[in-house]
């Protein structure tokens, strides 16, 4: 079988998790914001994504072994086919089931949704490491350019299905999404270039577990950041913006969901530039594995203060105490609206660097033959903390609003760096790719 072009193949791959996350990103907005227009609590909003993150974590520690054993072509066409089949089957909820009915309903689409994400992640971020350069620092930046502009991809999704949900509605904007997505895989499949690695029949499914310790901590650390960010980010911190926002009729209701989409959409935009501008800003070109792993742990550590300051504006301002009276007499009424938005764009900007280093680190760590494996092992960390903050996310709004929601965010990122403090402690780290 003839080696496909590096940048060909690069190409084919980037377009079609592009398209992928296009459509992720309006769901997920989508989802939220309508079942809270259906009365949905905080809590039940979280239940409505822990299927979605739950089988993320054994689609990831499947989809290694599936990608080394089918290849990596049809393990991303999978994932592209059972996104589309996630999609119509929303678009058959029946507004007259009940509560529960709808929860469980949705629950299990989302559930087959994360399936398909995994998936297609899995193929895409293993071909990087089998398509990149040999030159110093290539890796880097390919892993960088691939995950910083699918989150900028999906922060448009953001922005899509915010706009969609209140122009067209929610079964039109699924429907819609799902039309568009066929004729991607269909243009995928017909233009991804042959050549990609087509699986090993001798792949063993235990191989996904890795005796690697740095690839074993760094999972670790991957879970509890993105618990971190996923505390805030799920439910609490949309579902506060709405309060805000709405006034409570219809036009309001459309006006504080553009609104929510727009920074939710910038937040994700943000959040993907400043990833795949990481090894620039860090000169990625001249550091080893080992140097990135100290980074990791300095950056991580950068983190944990801004949830915890973000968590006391948000108290201070629920307390309603003289230090709010004082914020109140010297930035208006609404004060904490705007420390909240540039609070959360830093913490976007300094988890997008995290987030780069440990998706270059869990490269640099793996082996060519069981990079699929290794790749597959950390993004079900991935997905676990996806879980855990998802899961606190509800919880702590419900029990504790704002001010609980951020404050579990921090205590999140500090266990983050207790495991990331471990990163190439060890004498095997991974020469320069």
């Amino acid at each position: 079988m003839t080696a496909p072009r590096p940048l060909a193949a690069y190409a084919a791959v980037t377009a079609a998790y592009w398209a992928f996350m296009l459509t992720d990103g309006a769901l997920r907005m989508l989802v939220l914001l309508h079942f809270h227009t259906l009365g949905f609590s905080p809590v039940q909003l979280a239940y409505l994504f822990l299927l979605y993150e739950f089988a993320g974590i054994v689609t990831n520690l499947s989809a290694g072994w599936v990608a080394a054993r089918f290849g990596l072509t049809a393990t991303l066409h999978a994932g592209l086919a059972l996104q589309i089949g996630a999609l119509l089957a929303l678009a058959a909820l029946d507004p007259a089931w009940s509560l529960w009915a709808s929860v469980a309903f949705v629950m299990a689409v989302q559930g087959v949704s994360g399936v398909a994400k995994d998936l297609a992640k899995t193929a895409s971020k293993s071909a990087v490491k089998l398509l990149a350069p040999e030159a110093e620092g290539a890796l880097f930046r390919w892993t960088a350019l691939l995950t910083g502009s699918k989150n900028a991809v999906k922060g448009v999704g953001f922005l899509i299905g915010a706009g969609l949900l209140a122009a067209a509605g929610f079964e039109a904007a699924v429907l819609g999404m799902a039309g568009a997505l066929a004729l991607v895989l269909a243009a995928v499949a017909a233009l991804t270039p042959a050549g990609l690695p087509a699986g090993r029949k001798g792949a063993r499914f235990r191989e996904v577990f890795s005796k690697s310790a740095d690839v074993n901590r760094l999972g670790a650390a991957r879970l509890f950041l993105f618990g971190a960010r996923d505390a805030w980010f799920v439910v609490g911190v949309p579902i506060w913006f709405y309060g805000v926002l709405s006034d409570g009729t219809p036009e309001g209701d459309r006006a504080a969901f553009f609104r929510i989409g727009v920074f939710m959409a910038v937040w994700i935009i943000g959040y993907g530039a400043v990833q795949a501008a990481a090894p620039r800003l860090l000169r990625g070109r001249a550091r080893t594995p080992r140097q990135a792993a100290g980074l990791a742990r300095g950056w991580v550590a950068a983190l944990v203060p801004i949830p915890a300051a973000l968590a006391l504006a948000a108290w201070t301002e629920a307390g309603a105490g003289p230090a709010a009276a004082w914020l109140e007499a010297a930035a208006g009424a609404h004060w904490l609206t705007p420390v909240m938005i540039a609070g959360l764009l830093l913490f976007g900007a300094v988890f997008a660097v995290n987030s780069a280093l440990h998706s270059y680190l869990i490269l640099a760590f793996s082996q060519a033959e069981r990079v699929t494996m290794d790749v597959g092992f950390h993004y079900m960390s991935n997905a676990a903390g996806r879980l855990l903050g998802t899961l606190l996310s509800g919880l702590s709004y419900q029990l504790g609003g704002l001010p609980a929601c951020l404050a579990a965010a921090a205590a999140l990122a500090l266990v983050s760096r207790i495991f990331a403090g471990r990163l190439a402690a060890g004498a095997g780290a991974a020469a320069p790719a």
